[in-house]
This record gives structure tokens, C-alpha cells and sequence, in this order.
């Protein structure tokens, strides 16, 4: 049997990262691309952040665009902060648009400039709002003072005046009322009735973002779904953005939903993971906490799908990461700036999907909260896609995701860890080397992780891949591309350290980590696939914490190199 080699080994373990790791693990993957099933559905496409105001500023823009060049119109973005009450100066958890004030006489004026500098950066960069009715305006607000939150990492308080319930619920929903109506004459009525409407962020956290009882939630939520339909009964609402948090508020909320009337086209929560520094005999480092995190969203799952009356509801994670806090730095944050982030994305998507899957449910959207963190220190560790502008090797693992297209084939890897095993246990003992594939008419697309729960060096897997029943399409011919993210490719973060971790690079080292960050492949051309009956075997290694798309195409498509097959 003849087999490609389409990558070496990659050897070299992270600095400082200990003794050289044991030989490589053989790992042998089966894609029968001939068994096409579900559609593949862009749950990825959607994205968050707490700072409104940065989406208008340099790196805003910029990581904006790249967002939404990967779906063009399919992108969504969710922030927190668009009613609250300022100037528009952003901070650390903190934005604001000044929507909302009142005259000398009580009477409400309505300022649409900052939020329309906002939709509009989105709209003109192909990405959709994801429209969070939240927080009070002060002039609304029952305990308005103090209004602005003095947080930082580590100190001060965040919960003050724009967390509070409106001291009169019917000038709120005439707010959200005028904003939509404001909406559809600036983008459209088709336009803004592609986006989505929630109320608020995590009113089940009252330590945090909510100062009121369950019950002022739910009659504020009312309030914003009447003001929102009132203008455009097409409009899609839903929620609640509770965090996933072992409670029951989901059920309560769908509970009162159902008994008040309120219409709720979608429902959306949060899950989040536990990140911890681990201390042994060889040291310290970071254990991911991904049971946790599948844990969290199967508990708001199991809600839905014994309810009735919403278990066939699209399903929004509104926030899906790693841990809870975007703007937090610190040692159990370590993971954000390399390829353990990326790799933890990889592996937790599927089985997201999986659990959904498991339980009947419509899974729509899977929304990272993280994007970029302005004019802050190079990879500073924020939870952020970007970097000054640079991506960072997250930010690839979602240009991996937009790649696949079609419908899922099956892809069984002899080392992928099964559902419930992660579930219980987390990627503690064996590392988990799994893989998704998908195909069209006339390509095929196939996904693989090396993922551990543990930041620490390990062996490489030694992937044989095998591929049957390819589309009739690559019968004449098919080459294949191979895109990597790993410590040598597509990997800014990588690329600043070795070069002495510069806390202001030159020009020239900027342009060095804007090519580190590109995804490209390690060959500089498509490589040929030497075909049997419609069958071919691949072999390449995957390093730990290493993720790899390989995308075969008709040969007619693009020029290739040619390579002996190699014996095996």
C-alpha cells in the first residue's frame, strides 16, 4: 500500500516545556466520504465580547473584517453595554452609547450615534448583530449611583447603577421600541429581521450583571420582546443568555414564557470550563477543564428537551469558552495565547454538537466570547482572537471551520475518546485525537485534534488516514492541502517569543508575526493523491495540542507538486 507523506515530525517541545517527549503514538483514522448524512450547519459563526466601543477602533475593525470574510452575512456578534449610559469610552467590561437620557422636563431623548457607528462597522464588514437589550440607561435606572463600575482584574466592583431594573418598565420597552423602528430605516426591514434579540446577559448571576428578583427579569424580558415585535412582528426573540450555572432558571424561564404568552423563537444559555494550575513532582501547569464545560451545557439541554413546548427551539450557547472571564488574566490563563486554545475549540465543537444531538435538540449556534482587547501589550493574555491586530491561533481554528461545507461523513479515529468517557473524566490519561470530515460534490474535507486537558509536552500521533468511497468528482485526479495549527505554523505567539518576546515590535517584527499568523500549508502547493478504486491512504504526525484540515480537490482545480508515494 503506497502512502503520501504529507508532513515531518515535529519534534521540538514548547520552551521550557520539560524532557523530550516518548516516540510517536500510531493513530489510524477512517473516512468513508461515500455515506454523506446532516448538512453541515456553521454553528461557529457567531462571537462576543463585553466592550462594545472596541469593535469601532483599529483592531476592532480589523478582526471584524477577518470574522466576517470567513461567512460572508453569516456572521453574528453579540456585546454586552449597548444601552448603557456615557460617552462611548471603552474600558475593561465596560462600553457604553449614551442611547438614552432625559430632558429637564422628564422627557425621554434618544441618541443613536454611537450604536450606529457600531452596526455599521459590523454591517460593512459582513457580520450581523446579535442585538443584547441590555444594560439600563441611568436615567432609567431604580439605583442609578454609582453608575459606571470601577473592575479591574483582580479588584473592584462591577455590579453598580446600569444593572438595576427600570424605575418605569414602560418607558424601557417604548426604548427598545424606537430602536428597532430606528433600525429598520437605517438597514432595512429584511435586514434587521435576520437578526437576533435577547435581554440581557446572565440574570441569574445577581452577583454580577443583575440587581433584580427572577421576576423583574422576567417582566423586563416581557417588556423588550413587546417593544421589539411592536416595531417588527417578524422580528427573531428569544433568550434568556443565563448562565449555565446548575440552576433552574432556563426551566423557569420557559416555564413563565409559556404561561405569559411571550414569544420565543430561540433559546439561548451559556457554558463555560474551568481552567486550573496543577502542581506535581515535575512542576506546574494548566489543566483544562473541557468535562466541565460539556457538563454545564448538557444540564441546560436536558432542561429544554423536557419541555414540550420548546425542546424543537433553535438552541444558541451564547457564551461557549474555555472559562468565564474575557477580560481576567493570570496563570490559569496561560492556554489563551497558543495552540491549546485552539485545539480545546477543535475538540469541544463536535461534542457540543454530540450532546445536542444525543438529546433531540437543535444546536444553531455555538457563540465564543472572546475578540480583541485594544491598545493593550502584545499577547497580554486576554481571551481574544486577535492580538494588536495579529491573529492569534484560535482565530485559524475558526478558518478551519469555515472550510467545511457540504455534509458530515464519517470519520472514526481509533484514539478519539467517546463522549460520555470526557464527560466523567475530562483528557486526563490518553490524549484525544479525533476527527470530523465533510464533503460536496466534488471535494472532501477532513478535520483532525491532538487534544489533552494538560499543558504539558507529550508524543506526537503518527496518523494514518484512510479514505474511502472519495466523489465521483476526484475520480480523474485530486490533490490535497494540508493546513496545520501548531507550535510551527499559523502561530503568532510562537513566532513573538522566539524573537525575545518584544513588547513594542518594530515594523519588521510585526510584519514577521502577521506572516507567522497566516494559515497557510507547509508545502507551497497542493500535493497529488494517488488514487485506487476510489481509495487513498495519507500518513502525516500530529504533533500535542496540534490541529490539521486537509482539503482534497479535483486536480483540475489548481496546480500541484508531484511526489513519489512512499512504501508502506
Amino acid at each position: 500500500m503506497k502512502r503520501l507523506i504529507l508532513a515531518a515530525i515535529l519534534a521540538t517541545a514548547p520552551a521550557g516545556a520539560g524532557p523530550t517527549p516518548a516516540p510517536a503514538f500510531s493513530v489510524t483514522i477512517e473516512v468513508d466520504a461515500g455515506r454523506p448524512g446532516a448538512a453541515v450547519d456553521p454553528v461557529w459563526r457567531f462571537f462576543g465580547a463585553d466592550e462594545p466601543n472596541y469593535a469601532t477602533m483599529k483592531d476592532g475593525r480589523t478582526t471584524l473584517a477577518t470574522l466576517g470574510a470567513l461567512a460572508p452575512g453569516r456572521v453574528y456578534f453579540r456585546t454586552h453595554n449597548l444601552l448603557t449610559s456615557g460617552d462611548g469610552t471603552p474600558a475593561l467590561k465596560w462600553g457604553s452609547t449614551g442611547i438614552y437620557s432625559e430632558d429637564a422636563d422628564g422627557r425621554p431623548v434618544y441618541d443613536w450615534t454611537i450604536v450606529d457607528r457600531i452596526f455599521d462597522t459590523y454591517r460593512a464588514r459582513g457580520v450581523k448583530p446579535y442585538v443584547e437589550l441590555g444594560f439600563m440607561p441611568e436615567a432609567m435606572s431604580t439605583k442609578p449611583i454609582p453608575y459606571q463600575h470601577d473592575w479591574r482584574p483582580g479588584s473592584g466592583t462591577l455590579r453598580t447603577g446600569w444593572a438595576y431594573p427600570p424605575r418605569d418598565y414602560a418607558r424601557w420597552e417604548e426604548l427598545i421600541h424606537q430602536w428597532v423602528r430606528h433600525c429598520i430605516d437605517r438597514y432595512g426591514r429584511a435586514e434587521v429581521a435576520s437578526w437576533y434579540f435577547e435581554t440581557w446577559n446572565e440574570a441569574n448571576l445577581p452577583q454580577y450583571y443583575w440587581s433584580g428578583s427572577r421576576e423583574q427579569f422576567f417582566r423586563l424580558h416581557d417588556a423588550a420582546v413587546r417593544g421589539v415585535r411592536r416595531a417588527l412582528p417578524e422580528a427573531r426573540v428569544g433568550g434568556p443568555d443565563s448562565a449555565g450555572a446548575g440552576d433552574d432558571f432556563l426551566g423557569a424561564f420557559m416555564a413563565h414564557a409559556q404561561a405569559a404568552g411571550t414569544p420565543t423563537d430561540f433559546l439561548s444559555f451559556h457554558a463555560k470550563g474551568q481552567p486550573e494550575v496543577v502542581t506535581d513532582a515535575t512542576g506546574s501547569h494548566v489543566r483544562m477543564g473541557l468535562n466541565t464545560h460539556l457538563k454545564a451545557a448538557d444540564h441546560e439541554f436536558a432542561a429544554i428537551a423536557a419541555n414540550p413546548a420548546f425542546r424543537s427551539k433553535p438552541i444558541i450557547i451564547g457564551e461557549s469558552d474555555p472559562e468565564g472571564c474575557a477580560a481576567c488574566q493570570g496563570p490559569a490563563n496561560a492556554y489563551r495565547n497558543g495552540t491549546m486554545y485552539s485545539s480545546y475549540t477543535a475538540a469541544v465543537f463536535p461534542r457540543l454538537l454530540a450532546l445536542a444531538q444525543r438529546r433531540g435538540l437543535s444546536l444553531a449556534g455555538i457563540l465564543t466570547w472572546a475578540f480583541e482587547f485594544e491598545d493593550q501589550p502584545p499577547f497580554a493574555g486576554f481571551r481574544q482572537l486577535t492580538s494588536n491586530g495579529i491573529d492569534l491561533p484560535v482565530m485559524n481554528m475558526f478558518k478551519l471551520f469555515a472550510k467545511m461545507t457540504g455534509r458530515y461523513v464519517p470519520a472514526t479515529s481509533d484514539h478519539q475518546l467517546d463522549l460520555d468517557t470526557v464527560m466523567r473524566d475530562g483528557v486526563r490519561g490518553a490524549a484525544d485525537v479525533g476527527s470530523v470530515a465533510s464533503r460536496d460534490e466534488s471535494s472532501l474535507a477532513v478535520l483532525v485534534w491532538h487534544y489533552h486537558d494538560d499543558d504539558r509536552p507529550g508524543p506526537d500521533a503518527a496518523v494514518r488516514l484512510h479514505l474511502r468511497r472519495l466523489p465521483p468528482a476526484l475520480s480523474r485526479g485530486a490533490l490535497v492541502t494540508q493546513y496545520r495549527i501548531d507550535d510551527r505554523h499559523a502561530n503568532s505567539f510562537a513566532a513573538w517569543r522566539a524573537m525575545g518576546s518584544p513588547l513594542a515590535p518594530t515594523d519588521a517584527q510585526r510584519a514577521t508575526l502577521l506572516k507567522a499568523a497566516e494559515l497557510t500549508t507547509p508545502d507551497a502547493r497542493p500535493t497529488r493523491l494517488a488514487l485506487r478504486s476510489g481509495t487513498a491512504d495519507l500518513a502525516f504526525d500530529l504533533p500535542r495540542q496540534g490541529v490539521t484540515l486537509l482539503m482534497v480537490t479535483p486536480a483540475a482545480q489548481s496546480g500541484a507538486t508531484t511526489r513519489r508515494p512512499v512504501a508502506g
